[in-house]
């Protein structure tokens, strides 16, 4: 079985070649995109998304080779975006623990949005498998993660060799904690609830610093 990580690249450069630049990829993927979100990926189509994007099926197997190679690359697309974002905001300034809570609050503000919350929380499990799903999220994600949580372990003056296993239980808290905002009937409040939470967390680990690194931060 093809790795998932190599599936997920593959997905990532489907289309990328030749005559993609005109256009009709992009017009595949966005109206894709829309539908996968307001129907779901067993809801959607190959005739519905030609269709939406205004070009033949001939033209959609020219860029993508099957109907879930488009799903994973709307899929890739959202979740390099939803990165970026996070890395965006969490470099925007401020010690490690700053930094930490702004990209928490950008992740769950990303959660909170229909379109991310349909394709990349509920669908994609179903439609990928859950291995090859948790495999290409980790790819997309952990790497912030694990950066994020070695900035922390520097702030704390802890030089045990925690970074991987401290990583591993951070991101499996984002991972249930953004599950838990996209199943919610107000995601407002459910994201409010987890940034307090995990805030909390964060404080605690704060006063585990040394007193050094903890005027430092």
């Amino acid at each position: 079985m093809t790795h998932p990580a190599k599936v997920l690249r593959a997905a990532r450069k489907a289309g990328g070649r030749g005559p993609s630049s005109s256009g009709t990829k992009r017009a595949l993927l966005d109206s894709a995109t829309r539908l996968f979100a307001d129907h779901g990926y067993a809801g959607t189509s190959l005739d519905e998304v030609v269709a939406a994007a205004r070009v033949t099926k001939g033209a959609f197997y020219h860029h993508f080779p099957s109907k879930i190679a488009l799903f994973e690359s709307v899929f890739a697309s959202l979740q390099d975006t939803t990165v970026a974002t996070i890395r965006e905001a969490y470099e925007a300034g401020g010690d490690p623990w700053d930094q930490a809570r702004n990209g928490l609050r950008a992740f769950l503000e990303v959660s909170r949005e229909p379109r991310y919350r349909r394709i990349c929380m509920q669908e994609a499990p179903v439609a990928l498998g859950h291995e090859r799903f948790n495999e290409a999220e980790r790819a997309a994600s952990l790497g912030v993660v694990q950066d994020a949580v070695d900035r922390l372990l520097v702030a704390m003056g802890d030089s045990r060799g925690l970074n991987e296993a401290f990583a591993a239980v951070f991101y499996g808290a984002i991972r249930a904690a953004a599950e838990f905002v996209a199943d919610a009937e107000d995601p407002g409040e459910a994201a409010s609830r987890v940034e307090d939470s995990i805030d909390a967390i964060l404080t605690g680990l704060r006063l585990l610093a040394t007193p050094a690194n903890a005027a430092d931060a």
